[in-house]
């Protein structure tokens, strides 16, 4: 078997952990670089463009359209292009998107620019979901969510690197270097992620496909409808709490990439810590747990004042969110099939894309009201509190997923 192109590693070993770390540049790229970082990028745009706490969530609401267009896609519409190859598609073409943002201020480029780096960012951030699944089979009960964590934690690096490089840029050199910037990391992460995409085990091919079935929607719509509600009530805080902490509690340039870069180092940390927890973990308590802890984060800065209780959310909030989705994997790895995991991780994302789709407008117009953006962000809270709620509804299946997931070994 040649080397060298994707789609050509063996799947009859173990997969090393470091390509694992390679794939962990999907999230990176779609949802720290793509999605999050746009937060330190908004207080500038708003200023210099004038734009409403409505017009600015509009971005973020663009690129949540677009991550729900892709998920579509990605779920049911890129079986010939093949997972390896939506990888790296999505991932570049996202990466593309970011630096083409720093080109125009006009308020339609930008939005139809969210839109399509939404959509791709889906397409690689599903593919990679996927495939991290598949390279956490085989060793012990420990190796999935060791892998499953180190492909989370992407995103962590992510938000990490955004908060060192964009504040004081964009205080130096304006929004426009912040998005140049992000494209270049970007397209830096996807090149660090092409070596890991060639030893990377394929998904189970078409013999165990036309078996079909494997999963059902209706037995996981206590998650799916908990996981769309997280996608509406996360990204509230993701979109306007640097807006919120600059404007309420007058941080500055240096304490606002301090506080993202400790949401970035949480996260990395998180996406291990929980590791351990999501392995024990049955029906959809996993999500009860980081879920939880994820709204308890984003409570901290409305009800107390200072920068301790700041930087406390920020821990929080970055050890969970993160969490929350590998949380979300992993009960599909115990619920599903591996030929159908690709499949329900994308109905999952569909749910979760669709939420973060209207949070940020819904947030946005209720910031633009008297009570500003503190009310946009208690409305986040409230819609998290019901996430926890309905995901612990979802039960465990009767019989173990382990026998499955011996066929594809």
């Amino acid at each position: 078997m040649k080397k060298g192109r994707i789609g050509s590693a063996p799947a009859d070993v173990v997969t090393p952990l470091w390509v694992a770390a390679g794939l962990a540049m999907a999230p990176a790229v779609s949802m720290a670089l793509g999605r999050f970082a746009y937060a330190l990028l908004l207080p500038g745009m708003r200023a210099d463009l004038n734009w409403s706490y409505t017009e600015a969530g509009a971005m973020n609401t663009a690129s949540g359209v677009g991550f729900l267009i892709g998920a579509v896609v990605a779920t049911w519409g890129s079986g010939k292009l093949g997972v390896k190859r939506a990888f790296m598609f999505g991932g570049l073409a996202t990466a593309a998107t970011l630096f083409c943002s720093g080109l125009t201020d006009r308020f339609e480029t930008l939005l139809t620019l969210r839109t399509v780096g939404g959509a791709t960012g889906a397409i690689s951030f599903i593919a990679g979901s996927g495939l991290a699944a598949a390279a956490g089979q085989g060793g012990s009960r420990s190796r999935a969510p060791l892998v499953l964590g180190i492909y989370f934690a992407g995103g962590g690096l992510g938000v990490v690197v955004s908060a060192l490089v964009i504040p004081p840029l964009v205080a130096s050199a304006g929004w426009r270097a912040g998005w140049f910037a992000l494209g270049f990391l970007s397209f830096a992460a996807m090149a660090i992620a092409f070596r890991a995409l060639v030893r990377a085990p394929q998904l189970p091919g078409q013999r165990m496909q036309e078996m079909g079935g494997g999963w059902s929607a209706l037995f996981l719509a206590p998650q799916i409808v908990s996981y769309g509600l997280y996608g509406l009530g996360y990204i509230a805080y993701a979109t306007y709490i640097i807006a919120y902490l600059r404007s309420t509690q007058g941080f500055n340039t240096r304490e606002i990439s301090f506080f993202w870069a400790l949401v970035g180092a949480a996260a990395m940390v998180g996406a291990f810590a929980w590791g351990p927890i999501l392995a024990r973990s049955k029906g959809g308590w996993g999500s009860v747990a980081t879920i939880g802890m994820t709204t308890v984060a984003a409570a901290i800065p409305l009800f107390l004042t200072g920068r301790g209780p700041a930087y406390l959310s920020a821990i929080l909030f970055g050890g969970a969110f993160l969490a929350a989705v590998a949380a979300m994997t992993a009960c599909v790895r115990r619920t599903v099939v591996p030929h159908a995991w690709t499949e329900a991780i994308g109905v999952l994302t569909i749910g979760f894309a669709l939420g973060q789709s209207i949070g940020p407008v819904l947030s946005g117009l209720i910031s633009d009201g008297a009570d500003g953006v503190r009310a946009g962000l208690l409305l986040s809270i409230a819609v998290l509190t019901t996430s926890v709620f309905v995901a612990a509804f979802q039960r465990e299946p009767a019989t173990s997923n382990r026998k499955h997931e011996e066929v594809t070994k």
